[in-house]
């Protein structure tokens, strides 16, 4: 929408510590209240059109190049679609370990990173801390200990990657009916000495983020805090699923939209519009509308609608975490950190599990079954519920690719954050580098994966420019590269 003749256009680009590139307007009306605020998301990525034409096999491994932060996402997600396209719905019990191993891998190394890395600099140093201060190398400066935790968590995260996908980034495990590698005793025991290290370090994890929403209540209940529906897996008895369950979907008071829905199914459930200031869709649940069927998903989310979660650490944090809201879903944006190390916990967990598990040394890898020509593929990514759906032709060839990532699904939400936020802390107020930080610290608490691209900490260039109704400058907030 563009700008009346009395607006002026506040724009943070890039926003940082978010993996990929992106942007928000703020539009200020002439008593410097904020009239708009979006998210823009700036770059067009394209897969679904240039994997048209390759055969579908190559999938697993040539998605998974969308992303270098979770590449284990879209190479599990392909492969589960891939498997229904040659016909298999149950994997043997060796593969089917073995890509959960894989998952819980990336799910553990992944909310490490976010909340060691990326988040954690705000809620220690506080959102108007020097920007100098907020980073992952000041926080190793006064914590050393916290730091040197974060990189621990993910490197272990990612040697479980390794040993069931060959490679820490762009694995090859996940073949279309199983994989292509067990687990030798060798790998497992090289990596059972850090278990009960990790499942410390994920307890303190999540005490650090429940003590940090118990002593900033009235912030985090009152920051980007809004009613919402939340969608994600469920196994058939309603707990918690990452890897492989069915879509359910609840309203803001926990009411269930529908329940067990098929993953073949979700284009039934679920619709997508696109609005022409991002290149990022704008999913939303059709039995509701698009204004008001957008919904969360993530760590948040899964929290939120699951009825339990199959460990017993993280199910007591689960069952702490809704304590605090009585039962009732949680709507904070920042209650994804808590949530987030739920869901650590619970990975740590499910990794003891699986490697004490001897099917893990089998050697029935794949399997096979009556070539269709269309599946999807629905698994939960760190960030959300990501969906793979193709179809292929006579020749192997991948006729139409859908996918919907994750961070697609909380464009609607971080939308609403961004606005919240504006309107709360920039309205009426001299624009500093601290207010503008608490918007993005809105955008972060998503972990979202905005062109499932990453940069360097702290060497992004920022330029804030604040212009009249005229578009003439009053001020500028700089910062150079690094």
């Amino acid at each position: 929408m563009a700008s009346s003749a009395r607006t002026k256009r506040v724009v943070i680009e890039p926003v940082t510590r978010v993996e990929g590139h992106g942007k928000v307007t703020i539009l200020l009306d002439e008593n410097d209240e904020v009239r708009q605020a979006r998210l823009h998301i700036v770059e067009f990525r394209g897969f679904e059109r240039f994997i048209q034409g390759r055969p579908f096999w190559e999938l697993p491994v040539l998605v998974q190049r969308l992303c270098g932060i979770c590449p284990v996402s879209h190479h599990l997600c392909a492969a589960k679609a891939v498997d229904g396209i040659i016909g298999v719905d149950t994997l043997t019990p060796t593969a089917d370990k073995m890509r959960r191993l894989m998952h819980y891998g990336q799910i553990f190394q992944s909310h490490a990173l976010h909340f060691f890395h990326l988040a954690s600099p705000d809620l220690l140093f506080g959102f108007d801390a020097e920007p100098a201060k907020r980073n992952i190398i000041a926080l190793a400066a006064e914590n050393r200990d916290l730091a040197r935790q974060g990189i621990l968590m993910r490197r272990y995260g990612q040697e479980i990657i390794k040993a069931t996908a060959g490679k820490k980034v762009h694995g090859t495990g996940a073949i279309p009916g199983g994989i292509n590698k067990n687990l030798t005793l060798a790998e497992r025991d090289a990596l059972l000495p850090e278990l009960d290290q990790m499942k410390a370090w994920a307890r303190e994890a999540i005490d650090l983020a429940r003590g940090y929403t118990e002593d900033h209540l009235d912030l985090v209940t009152d920051f980007a805090s809004f009613d919402s529906n939340h969608l994600g897996l469920v196994t058939p008895a309603g707990g918690l699923e990452l890897y492989d369950g069915d879509l359910r979907a609840i309203d803001a008071d926990g009411a269930v939209i529908f329940d067990h829905v098929e993953n073949d199914r979700y284009l039934e459930y679920l619709g997508e519009e696109v609005r022409s200031w991002s290149y990022m869709k704008f999913p939303f649940i059709r039995s509701i509308g698009p204004e008001e069927g957008w919904y969360r998903v993530g760590p948040l989310a899964r929290v939120n609608l699951c009825d339990r979660i199959d460990t017993p650490e993280a199910e007591a944090a689960r069952r702490d975490f809704k304590a605090m809201t009585g039962g009732r879903p949680n709507h904070d944006s920042m209650a994804y950190h808590w949530a987030r190390m739920v869901e650590t916990m619970h990975a740590i967990e499910m990794i003891e599990r699986l490697l004490n598990d001897p099917d893990l040394q089998g050697t029935d890898l794949v399997v096979s079954g009556e070539r269709r020509d269309e599946a999807v593929g629905i698994i939960e990514a760190p960030r959300g519920t990501l969906f793979h759906h193709y179809r292929v032709d006579e020749n192997d060839q991948v006729t139409m690719a859908n996918l919907i990532v994750s961070t697609t699904s909380n464009n609607e939400p971080m939308n609403r954050a961004v606005e919240a936020v504006a309107r709360k802390y920039l309205n009426k107020r001299e624009i500093t580098e601290g207010l503008l930080n608490h918007v993005e610290v809105a955008i972060r608490a998503y972990d979202p994966c905005l062109s499932c691209a990453t940069h360097a900490l702290g060497q992004m260039p920022l330029r804030v420019d604040l212009l009249d109704h005229e578009e003439r400058l009053i001020s500028r907030v700089e910062r150079e590269a690094g």
